[in-house]
């Protein structure tokens, strides 16, 4: 438009000498239609600036919460360092324990003389740990997951190259006490390293270590035990330890006992938007979202944060982004077959053939609304309901249900049009419900001009900052308003008010 806007400025110029009467009032239209023109331009630049503006404010604003290490920033290194409680989780690849660190050097002295480390049996407790459940501090803050190891060997450089897509979410002093770890951190195999967000787990320590014989081992999963554990078991001595947050529950146990109102659904579905976001700007794909890998933490006022977590499928290579050569069957496709979208799971290999990713985990999100909404999974049902990604139709999606607003139920079928082409991007998905949460008194207006919208952020912005201050803890409405303006693009945020309007004009 810059570009035309000079030519035609040209144009005028130095054609003015050789017209006539008739030909100087053409020139005099197309003078006033430049300066229309110039008009916009200037418009939309302000628009721009303005957003580049409190995005820059709220950037810093809309960081993760504080590390539970963070006061041990060269503790925790070590499996000796932890105390090891019950197993809260078991999957195809690992199984999960809820752990703490002594709080004091003492502590961890008599934890060892007494034999409870790095495995406790049930109904025991660590010196000091009364105080801290007192106090109202969990007993257990950490979870440590432990990888089983059927075929790395046992060097840590081996374990951490086959395991390396599980440390792509790993904070910067995750790996800090591991032998090599600096030259694995610059090595050009391994996968790229995920900037935090508030909607994705942190890995905050990573280590290898001898596997322990922890609670339930011998029960839930003795055949992936090394033998010095288990004759007849299969694994290596050594395997790959990931310290996380322990958070409560996964979206899966939350919603068998919770049902959310349509509003609070609505956020739980902008937080999955809004991680999956953030992982497409960083070149990564998750690849097995499912209720089960994301996890729920619970705000002052009991409602739901959601983080994504489980990277071991993730494509997060630096050399080709999103785009997965397809050369043969055997490449790996990812590792939720149910939820996989379309363009994935009807992919045929071939010398040039080449998977895109960069709306696949958004589909995923729009399958995983109906679990967020009450409905069963329409990919995971049986019978006459059960949707297949490779086979089904649009016109086969269920409903959802009538108390769901009318936006909402429109982004769900969009985010799972069968093409990837007519699917809006993680980022414009999660604009449509920022807008339909908070925007509806921009979006009533007959004629929305971009100065008004740029008017409703400025006031957005001085809401949000002076809730932010008003309270303690941040709540999660003030946090997904914070997150909003931390990713501000004025495009992507017309593109949404474009789609919302659209979809309310067919009405």
């Amino acid at each position: 438009a810059g570009l035309a806007a000079r030519l035609q400025r040209q144009f005028v110029v130095r054609a003015w000498g050789c017209a006539g009467p008739c030909g100087r009032a053409v020139f005099l239209a197309l003078g006033l239609g430049l300066g229309l023109i110039e008009e916009k331009q200037a418009e939309s630049r302000r628009a721009v600036s303005a957003c580049q503006e409190i995005q820059a404010i709220f950037t810093q604003k809309s960081k993760p919460g504080p590390d539970p290490l963070e006061t041990r920033r060269w503790q925790g290194f070590r499996l000796e360092e932890y105390l090891i409680g019950q197993s809260i989780g078991k999957g195809c690849s690992a199984a999960v324990y809820e752990a703490t660190m002594p709080t004091l050097p003492q502590n961890l002295e008599v934890a060892k003389s007494t034999g409870s480390l790095p495995g406790r049996g049930p109904g025991t407790s660590a010196p000091g740990e009364e105080q801290e459940q007192a106090l109202g501090v969990p007993a257990f803050p950490l979870a440590i997951k432990m990888m089983w190891n059927i075929s790395a060997g046992s060097s840590s450089e081996a374990i951490l190259n086959t395991m390396s897509q599980e440390l792509v979410p790993a904070s910067r002093v995750a790996l800090a006490g591991e032998y090599g770890a600096v030259t694995y951190r610059k090595s050009k195999r391994g996968p790229k390293q995920l900037a935090p967000h508030p909607n994705i787990i942190r890995v905050l320590r990573a280590f290898t270590s001898s596997v322990p014989l922890l609670p339930g081992a011998l029960v839930d999963y003795p055949d992936v035990l090394p033998p010095r554990l288990h004759p007849e078991g299969l694994g290596h001595g050594r395997t790959l330890f990931l310290v996380m947050k322990n958070y409560p529950c996964t979206l899966r146990q939350y919603l068998r006992v919770n049902t959310p109102s349509p509003r609070l659904a609505t956020m739980m579905l902008l937080q999955l938007l809004e991680g999956v976001d953030h992982l497409v700007q960083q070149g990564i794909a998750h690849r097995d979202l499912k209720s089960d890998n994301i996890l729920v933490e619970l705000d002052p006022d009991g409602c739901p944060w959601l983080v994504i977590a489980d990277f071991g499928c993730c494509l997060a290579d630096e050399s080709i982004g999103l785009q997965l050569p397809f050369s043969s069957w055997y490449v790996d496709r990812g590792g939720n077959g149910c939820l996989m979208a379309p363009e994935v799971s009807t992919a045929r290999p071939g010398p040039r053939a080449v998977i895109d990713y960069s709306k696949a985990d958004a589909w995923a999100v729009g399958a995983i609304a109906y679990e967020i909404f009450g409905l069963v999974n329409p990919f995971y049902s049986q019978g006459k309901a059960h949707l297949e990604s490779r086979s089904y139709q649009e016109a086969q999606l269920p409903a959802l249900p009538e108390s769901v607003p009318p936006d909402v139920r429109q982004l769900v079928r969009a985010l799972l049009q069968r093409e990837a082409s007519k699917r809006p991007s993680a980022r414009v998905a999660a604009n449509v419900l920022h807008l339909s949460l908070w925007g509806e008194q921009i979006l009533a207006l007959k004629n929305l001009k971009l100065y008004k919208m740029v008017g409703w952020l400025l006031q957005q912005s001085a809401a949000t900052l002076l809730a932010n201050r008003l309270t303690e803890k941040c709540c999660v409405e003030t946090k997904m308003k914070m997150l909003f303006l931390a990713n501000l693009e004025c495009e992507t945020l017309c593109q949404a008010a474009l789609l919302i309007c659209s979809w309310r004009a067919a009405l």
